[in-house]
């Protein structure tokens, strides 16, 4: 004990100085600054290991509108939501103004040129078509027919109908689904069939010979 109370009694003590002052601070401005040697403090963005941040994959996908925006998840069993992500984004899905799914088949790869009967070889996209529709399995259906620009309307009119109707029984017998149908002909290209300077566009009219499939609410003319 008397060790302790030598060493506590060497240990220096300086005295501190109070000076007050009568001046009132209330209207004297008060200023934080950082103290000399102090670490910095920086905001950052919370990364997506904390939970609470969209990823950029699924930002880019709602923008997009890709597979996860046309889903209409609650529509889908739980066992096939996989398979149809993976169909979407097979047969170009896209999402109409009504919120239906809409994909084209090219009529260049299911019928020969100026024909209505199937090939053989349109049996592949069919099959995907047909399992893409049995995961809506309440949704409306409808087929609508499209050619290119050439000939008249009545010709065109009654080719995209024939077509149309040749897809529908397709899909009906691979889905037990029954769909409406339509031909359209010429009315709704969706590329240009000629070329600014009025010349023939073959690429612009591929495009436009097309099947398209309507699944969810019915197709209104116009649209």
């Amino acid at each position: 004990m008397a060790a302790l109370l030598v060493s506590a009694a060497a240990w220096p003590v300086h005295a501190l100085e109070v000076v007050r002052s009568g001046r009132s601070l209330a209207a004297v401005p008060t200023q934080l600054t950082s103290a000399p040697g102090a670490p910095s403090t920086a905001l950052s963005a919370q990364g997506a290991a904390g939970g609470s941040v969209s990823s950029t994959r699924d930002t880019t996908l709602q923008r997009s509108g890709g597979p996860q925006t046309i889903l209409r998840e609650a529509e889908v069993p739980k066992a096939r939501l996989a398979q149809t992500r993976a169909l979407l984004v097979e047969l170009k899905a896209r999402s109409t103004p009504d919120q239906a799914i809409s994909i084209d088949l090219p009529a260049d790869v299911l019928f020969d040129f100026d024909k209505s009967e199937l090939r053989a070889d349109a049996a592949a996209p069919l099959h995907k078509a047909g399992e893409l529709i049995k995961s809506y399995a309440t949704a409306p259906l409808t087929v609508l027919g499209h050619t290119d620009g050439k000939g008249t309307d009545a010709y065109n009119d009654a080719l995209s109908l024939r077509r149309a109707e040749a897809v529908a029984r397709a899909l009906h017998s691979q889905t037990g689904r029954q769909a409406s149908v339509q031909g359209l002909g010429k009315r709704q290209p969706v590329a240009p069939n000629t070329t600014p300077e009025g010349r023939d566009d073959p690429q612009g009219r591929q495009l436009n010979r097309r099947v398209q499939i309507l699944i969810g609410l019915p197709h209104k003319e116009g649209r």
